[in-house]
């Protein structure tokens, strides 16, 4: 059986080598260490009977080389996952090898694949390598962090009144006499009853920006950018402010990034 590792770790693919040639019938013809040499190996090659896949490649995941080739070989995933994960594979129904891998699971893994093609039709076959990677989709997308969620608007307070002001209206944030204030674009200002630290944590850090302790702007709010001594940087916002808006020399880099 001509089989294939897609494996990025050296030791690891080492290891299963040593452990498939415990079975005479298995042959591996290729140990592919990226998605990039996967992709191109499995176009210039016929389909193996079996492949090996770490989920996880220094360049991807694996089974970005499935959907790039329509490889139609039944696939027996190698991972590092943490428990969790291989409570989602056994709920999903795929076979799996857990890092390190052991000789008694590659034999498992082996029989119960060998059994599967003897049972399968040609039609079911066909449509294994579909079925597996749609299931690792829904694994990874099930174990992917949750993107958090910020705030689209704040509800303020202008006399006896609610109004609502959109992210994208707020120019910066600042703090005076430990009381906080919202200015908006056209000028209008607003109290807030967050503490920056909080703001900073509602607001898209792609947005919005801590110059220093006073102030949480926005890309669109810096006007101008002067260099200052020590390493420092000088700031104009938009709205205008009276007072200097210094940003340290130790957070002028981190700002200087993220406006690029």
């Amino acid at each position: 059986m001509k089989t294939i590792i897609i494996e990025d770790e050296a030791l690891a693919a080492t290891h299963l080598q040593l452990l498939l040639r415990q079975h005479p019938a298995v042959e591996v013809v290729a140990v592919l260490t990226s998605v990039r040499t996967a992709i191109a190996w499995l176009s210039q090659h016929p389909a193996p009977e079996l492949i090996f896949a770490d989920i996880q490649l220094s360049d991807g995941l694996s089974f970005e080389v499935f959907e790039a080739v329509p490889v139609r070989s039944p696939i027996i995933f190698t991972t590092s996952f943490n428990e969790y994960a291989l409570q989602s594979f056994t709920l999903l129904s795929l076979d799996y090898l857990l890092k390190p891998i052991q000789a008694r699971e590659v034999a498992r893994a082996l029989d119960k694949h060998a059994y599967w093609r003897a049972q399968a039709t040609e039609q079911e076959q066909a449509g294994l390598a579909d079925a597996q990677l749609a299931k690792v989709r829904q694994l990874l997308e099930r174990m992917a962090p949750t993107p958090p969620r910020y705030r689209q608007r704040f509800l303020v307070e202008t006399g006896e009144q609610l109004l609502p002001v959109a992210v994208a209206d707020i120019a910066y944030c600042f703090t005076q006499y430990d009381v906080v204030y919202l200015v908006r674009h056209d000028g209008r200002r607003f109290a807030l009853e967050h503490k920056l630290e909080k703001l900073e944590s509602l607001l898209d850090p792609a947005g919005f920006f801590r110059l220093n302790r006073q102030y949480l702007a926005s890309s669109k709010a810096i006007h101008k950018i002067h260099s200052y001594f020590g390493g420092k940087l000088k700031i104009e916002l938009l709205p205008a402010q009276r007072e200097e808006i210094v940003v340290s020399r130790e957070r002028a880099p981190l700002l200087k990034r993220w406006l690029e």
